[in-house]
């Protein structure tokens, strides 16, 4: 697979989505597109268009739901549900919600919304397979303004005290949010010491780096669960969009749109 093709299309993907919509988050989506392609290409097992929830399937959450363009850019491209239905995103009555829903959406995993939710429902999911003596794991990108919340941690304490090896936390670490860059609002300081002292094993590459994603994923276990330290840019792949956090949720004017359009080959 030519991956870069494919990020390219997926970004394409994002920004008509986005734009059609008049509604969602470009910066967001786009920061996360080589780590979410890494993961449904390379990584998750068992990952079936024709049997979606099949029992066996490595589970993937995207607790930064308001990143789901890139997602159902990717479901819609390995055949989850049709392409056309990309055209509906965050319309009335389409199944392609601001935020993930796994009861409307093939191929979704966990219903997220409030940020770190789906951090502590994936360290739930892992636990369940251990308990069930299933082999399956569990993948769950999280962001690192979503980092800030409470419940995080306390699913950190958690998958760490059960020794979830079987979960595998993807931090894509745009240094970002709604409201300007982390160390400003609160800063994350060393989050990798952060998630060792609370028993993790960790790893810091290049998010953008698909093969980066994919060796740390696949990486033998520790016994441990594993923060992937993700480095990313937000807005990746727009310029006027990269590294400003003006664009985590902005609507994207038509002058806006065909700017992007040109620079990514829509």
């Amino acid at each position: 697979m030519d991956y870069e093709k494919k990020a390219l299309q997926i970004r394409q993907d994002v920004v008509r989505m986005l734009y059609r919509a008049q509604s969602g988050h470009p910066g967001s989506s786009l920061s996360c597109v080589e780590i979410v392609e890494a993961l449904y290409y390379n990584v998750l097992r068992n990952i079936d268009p024709d049997n979606p929830k099949r029992p066996d399937r490595d589970r993937f959450v995207m607790s930064k739901g308001h990143g789901c363009p890139t997602q159902y850019a990717i479901l819609a491209d390995l055949g989850f549900f049709p392409r056309e239905d990309l055209e509906d995103f965050r319309q009335v009555g389409s199944h392609l919600q601001g935020h993930p829903d796994c009861n409307k959406t093939p191929g979704i995993d966990c219903n997220v919304g409030s940020l770190g939710q789906g951090a502590s429902v994936s360290a739930g999911m892992a636990l369940a397979a251990k308990h069930a003596g299933a082999d399956y794991k569990v993948y769950c990108l999280i962001g690192d303004g979503e980092s800030q919340e409470g419940i995080v941690w306390e699913a950190a304490m958690s998958a760490a005290h059960y020794k979830l090896d079987n979960l595998i936390f993807l931090l894509d670490h745009n240094g970002l949010q709604i409201d300007g860059a982390n160390d400003k609002v609160m800063s994350l300081g060393d989050i990798c010491a952060k998630f060792e002292a609370f028993g993790w094993e960790t790893v810091t590459i290049d998010g953008h780096d698909i093969q980066a994603v994919t060796n740390a994923c696949l990486a033998p276990s520790s016994g441990k669960p594993r923060m992937i330290n993700c480095l990313t840019v937000k807005g990746k792949g727009v310029s006027f969009m990269e590294n400003n956090f003006g664009w985590h949720g902005k609507v994207m004017s038509e002058a806006d749109y065909s700017a992007a359009a040109k620079e990514l080959g829509i």
